[in-house]
């Protein structure tokens, strides 16, 4: 079953609990609870709601990118053998941009945000260990195990509207194992099928709305992939293609800054980075394929895939014609050295 955006009330002001969005199989909309809330909140409550639950599933097409290991479908041939990489996903991303828009005190007003379509990247280092060569069966080796690690490194980026920080940070681990169907020799595939979690460093968002700013907190996207995969080396080129499925779970805290005078409170500036949790889960397909160059130590290996599937409540505002679950593309290079 696939969530959408759950949020969970706490209050931090006395008259302020914003951001309430619930739904456990997706029949709400993500604006229903939002009207619920007093006059002066609820479009903040809403547009930062809506921003987390567009941004959430680019953030986690951007983590999980395709193959594990890029360029690399066969595991290794047990220990001592050895893979080092460092790779860079690229998602063909949409990032809202507030530029002309004003938070309202007057209750929730839907807003068309203009979007812009950019390549996000996301460097990545990665390694694989054999730990077990597999059972000889005819020209290969079936059932080889590898341990697989991952560090993620997010770059920060401000811009005067919208703003992407790391807080503690901004290198993350993973981990996963890879199991050998077929290991690869001269005349075999190598076939495997793998599994890595990987999360993001905790990420702070805040878009500049006019003089007031929706936050978006302590962001923490995790993912959960599983691929099968296969490919083949022809001297030095290789090929590889994959299928897999990806579950998103993102989590994060709102917040609001009011930068003008709220008379029902009688005061002129109102913070508040604490007001609600907020949550997103998503199930998506991942279709992918590449292609490297393989030199005795050296592979320099491409990639291309896309994401789909999964159902993210509809948002009470637009983002350029774009849906939170609409399907991305993604792409991928780097280069591995192989002991």
């Amino acid at each position: 079953m696939n969530r959408g955006v759950v949020v969970t009330h706490h209050r931090s002001l006395a008259v302020l609990s914003f951001l309430a969005l619930a739904s456990t199989a997706g029949a709400q909309t993500a604006a229903a609870p939002c009207a619920a809330e007093p006059t002066f909140v609820q479009d903040a409550c809403q547009k930062a709601a809506d921003v987390f639950a567009f941004l959430a599933p680019q953030l986690g097409a951007s983590l999980a990118g395709g193959g594990a290991v890029l360029g690399q479908t066969s595991t290794l041939g047990g220990f001592p053998k050895f893979s080092i990489g460092l790779r860079v996903n690229a998602l063909r991303g949409a990032l809202p941009q507030p530029q002309g828009v004003t938070l309202s005190l007057n209750g929730r007003q839907a807003t068309a945000f203009r979007t812009e379509n950019q390549w996000v990247g996301l460097p990545t280092a990665e390694g694989a260990v054999g730990l077990f060569a597999g059972i000889p069966l005819g020209f290969t080796n079936v059932l080889g195990v590898d341990a697989l690690v991952s560090a993620t490194y997010l770059p920060s980026v401000d811009d005067d509207d919208f703003g992407v920080r790391t807080s503690g940070g901004g290198l993350q681990l993973g981990y996963g194992a890879r199991l050998g169907i077929l290991q690869e020799t001269a005349i075999v595939p190598g076939v495997s099928a793998t599994y890595l979690r990987r999360q993001l460093p905790t990420t702070n968002v805040v878009a500049r709305v006019g003089v007031d700013s929706v936050l978006v907190d302590d962001v923490d996207a995790k993912t959960d992939s599983w691929r099968l995969q296969a490919g083949k080396r022809f001297a030095i080129i290789g090929v590889n293609a994959g299928v897999g499925q990806d579950r998103y779970d993102s989590r994060a805290r709102a917040g609001v800054i009011l930068n003008r005078t709220i008379p029902v409170l009688g005061q002129a500036r109102l913070e508040d980075r604490d007001v609600a949790s907020v949550r997103q889960e998503l199930t998506r397909t991942n279709l992918f394929a590449g292609a490297s160059l393989n030199f005795p130590i050296v592979r320099f290996s491409a990639e291309i895939g896309r994401v789909s599937g999964g159902e993210v409540p509809a948002t009470f505002n637009s983002f350029g014609g774009r849906a939170p679950d609409d399907a991305y593309t993604y792409g991928a290079v780097g280069l591995r050295v192989q002991f």
